[in-house]
């Protein structure tokens, strides 16, 4: 099995799976090509570049396979809560500023304005970017809810995912990491019975899992589903996981993750049902098992570690820096009524700017930043 030290993983003493990491940057820059065509789509049923939501799942997957791995036996020794939630910030948060910072200069530069054209003033949007920078979710139809179409975070959507993401972490450092084996799975088969359900009852309008981004409706409620299944299955593998053999393992699993989150919308408005299934299926059966594999793969190809390397460094960057020029983008596209075939140009700028963009900010700040963190608050054991 190939494990080598993950270069950013300053806090953590255990090696990290690099295929993993590589995994994770696949679907990182998969998301950018689904936030693109989100400008050319009047609903989610029409967007041809249609399941990277899915994304998040993956993520969460990874996530607590990863935690379960790096802290379970920790907990015996000497982790404790307060050291790990410390641990998990300092890996987190520098990046979750850097997004709400980002978020605030491109909605000034794009005029400060909702999306109905209303202004919003310089003191509002400064609130609104402190609100971000604590992830406190924004109340739809508040001042602070900038854009006006409802998102916890309207000047860094993407920030909903880390705002269930630490939730996730509290819960495994106070709960869920006390559970046994047996009663971990009783968690994950209940969750992910009531996650199916939430997408093929059609609870999200359109039959899919494209939720937890708002407070409106059943989204907290959907979002909390993603998060309590795909961390728990996450989690659960770390413990009974198995290696087998598998060659290229990354690259089949990068091209099955590039399938099915480019994939069409299944069905239509009227059996929304069949959508919901395929995103069942994904969630509970299909990105677990990505995850088992990826984890099992073996490689000694410097070229593909070298990849996997940079593209695990550059996932988390590019998923929490991207979407404040999607805004940019977006405005541009309406604004203008364009196509996706007048625009291309700018769009491979949009998507290989974006990639420099969180390779600079990796390098330049939040390596820097972790490290100074690493040795200010946390202790030597």
């Amino acid at each position: 099995m190939q494990k080598t030290l993950s270069s950013s993983a300053f806090s953590d003493s255990k090696p990290h799976y690099e295929l993993l990491d590589g995994l994770r940057g696949v679907a990182a820059l998969l998301v950018i090509w689904y936030h693109v065509f989100e400008a050319f789509a009047t609903s989610p049923i029409d967007q041809k570049f249609n399941h990277g939501y899915l994304a998040v799942d993956f993520f969460f997957i990874l996530s607590g396979f990863v935690i379960g791995y790096a802290y379970d036996d920790r907990w015996k020794m000497t982790m404790t809560v307060k050291d790990f939630v410390k641990r998990r910030l300092i890996r987190l948060h520098p990046m979750v500023v850097m997004g709400a910072i980002l978020g605030a200069c491109t909605f000034y530069i794009q005029g400060s304005e909702k999306w109905d054209g209303s202004q919003v003033s310089l003191s509002v949007l400064m609130l609104a970017m402190l609100l971000n920078l604590f992830l406190i979710p924004a109340i739809p139809g508040s001042k602070v809810e900038v854009r006006g179409n409802g998102e916890m975070y309207p000047l860094n959507g993407p920030s909903w995912s880390l705002f269930f993401e630490y939730i996730g972490n509290i819960l495994y450092a106070l709960f869920i990491r006390r559970l046994s084996t047996k009663s971990l799975a009783l968690l994950v088969s209940l969750s992910g019975i009531g996650l199916a359900a939430f997408a093929i009852s059609g609870l999200s309008g359109y039959g899919h899992l494209g939720v937890g981004w708002t407070l409106l409706d059943y989204n907290l409620i959907g979002g909390f589903l993603r998060l309590m299944f795909s961390f728990s299955a996450g989690l659960l593998m770390s413990r009974v996981f198995k290696p087998v053999k598998i060659r290229g393992a990354f690259w089949i699993c990068s091209l099955v993750i590039a399938v099915l989150l480019s994939v069409p919308y299944v069905g239509n408005k009227e059996f929304s049902w069949i959508n919901g299934i395929y995103d069942s299926v994904c969630a509970i059966l299909l990105f677990p098992l990505l995850v088992y594999w990826g984890a099992s793969g073996k490689t000694t190809d410097k070229w593909t570690l070298k990849i996997c390397k940079f593209f695990g460094d550059i996932s988390y960057p590019v998923y929490i820096v991207h979407y404040p020029f999607m805004y940019l983008f977006y405005a541009w596209v309406w604004n203008n009524d364009l196509t996706f075939g007048q625009v291309w140009p700018v769009v491979l700028l949009l998507f290989f700017g974006n990639i420099l963009l969180a390779y600079l900010c990796l390098k330049l700040y939040d390596e820097p930043i972790r490290r100074w963190l690493s040795k200010r608050f946390l202790s030597k054991k």
